[in-house]
C-alpha cells in the first residue's frame, strides 16, 4: 500500500485546516506582510485595501491577522462609526477621503463607502435615489484614486447561509463575542436576499477595470485568511525583504549606579 498523501493548505478547500499547519502558513505570510511594508515605506507607496462582507463572514478576524505583525504607523485600520448629523450633510465620500492613504501608508477599511450600496438601502437608511447616484459615481471617485497613485484593492467576503446562522448562534454563547450581536444584525439576518441582490447591484455597477472586486468564500476562516493574504501579496509589486545582519553590541558596565531603595507597586501576580 502507497503512503497516505499528507494534507496540505491547498488540499480539501471546504474541510477545516490543522492549527499546526495553518499557524506555520500564518507565520511566511505575516514575514511577507513585513516585506511588503517596507517596500510600502522605502517607495512611497499608498494601499487602500477594501473589506465588504456579509455579516460574520470573517472581515475583522482576517484583517486582525493581516495587521497582527506589522506596525501601526504604516498599517492603518479604518471603521468608521455611524455618521454623525454633520457628516450626513457633507458629500458622501468626503469622511472616507480623509482616511485614504498618504505615501508610505497602508489603510484597510473594516467596511467602506460601500455602505451606501450595501447595508444602508437594504435596512432602509437611504433612498433609491441615493443608491442609485452612488453607484453611477463611484467609478469615476476609484479611477481619480487609482490615477492619484493609490493602488486600491476591494475583497467581499462570502459566507453561506447555513454557516452564517452558526456563527450567529455562537456569538450567543460566548461573552467575548455578545458585542458582535447588535440588533442590526439581528434584524438583518432575515434578508438574506435583500443584500444579495444589494450585492449583485454593486458588482454590476463598481468592478470595473481600474478597481475590480475580489470574492473571497469564507465558510473556513483559516483557509480564507491564508487565501486573502496571499492574493492580497500578489496584488502589490514588494520586493522580497533581504533582512538584518545585526549584532548585538556589548552593554554597558554598570560603574557606580546602584538599584534604587525606593519602594514601587508591583502588580498582583494570580497567575
Amino acid at each position: 500500500m502507497g503512503k497516505k498523501k499528507k494534507k496540505s493548505a491547498d488540499a480539501e478547500p471546504g474541510t477545516k485546516l490543522r492549527r499546526k499547519e495553518y499557524e506555520a502558513e500564518m507565520t511566511k505570510l505575516q514575514g511577507e506582510l513585513v516585506a511588503m511594508q517596507e517596500w510600502v515605506k522605502s517607495t512611497g507607496a499608498k494601499i487602500c485595501i477594501v473589506f465588504e462582507g456579509r455579516d460574520t463572514a470573517g472581515k475583522g478576524g482576517t484583517i486582525k491577522r493581516i495587521v497582527e505583525r506589522v506596525s501601526p504607523r504604516v498599517f492603518k485600520v479604518v471603521a468608521l462609526p455611524t455618521p454623525t448629523d454633520r457628516e450626513k450633510s457633507q458629500m458622501y465620500f468626503q469622511r472616507y477621503m480623509a482616511h485614504f492613504p498618504a505615501a508610505g501608508e497602508v489603510v484597510i477599511f473594516d467596511r467602506s463607502w460601500y455602505n451606501r450600496a450595501g447595508v444602508e438601502p437594504v435596512m432602509g437608511f437611504c433612498t433609491p435615489e441615493q443608491t442609485e447616484r452612488f453607484l453611477n459615481l463611484t467609478p469615476a471617485v476609484e479611477k481619480a484614486m487609482v490615477d492619484s497613485g493609490i493602488v486600491l484593492i476591494k475583497y467581499w467576503l462570502e459566507v453561506s447561509a447555513d454557516e452564517q446562522t452558526r456563527r450567529l448562534e455562537s456569538r450567543m454563547d460566548d461573552p467575548r463575542k455578545t458585542w458582535k450581536l447588535s440588533p442590526m444584525d439581528l434584524k438583518s439576518y432575515s434578508r438574506w436576499y435583500d443584500y444579495s441582490r444589494a450585492r449583485d447591484a454593486m458588482f454590476e455597477a463598481t468592478d470595473t477595470a481600474w478597481a475590480p472586486w475580489y470574492v473571497a468564500n469564507n465558510d473556513v476562516k483559516k483557509r480564507g485568511r491564508l487565501n486573502i493574504i496571499t492574493h492580497l501579496l500578489s496584488q502589490v509589486p514588494y520586493e522580497p525583504y533581504p533582512g538584518l545582519d545585526v549584532e548585538l553590541p556589548k552593554r554597558q558596565k554598570a560603574g557606580d549606579y546602584r538599584e534604587p531603595t525606593l519602594a514601587v507597586r508591583q502588580i498582583p501576580t494570580p497567575f
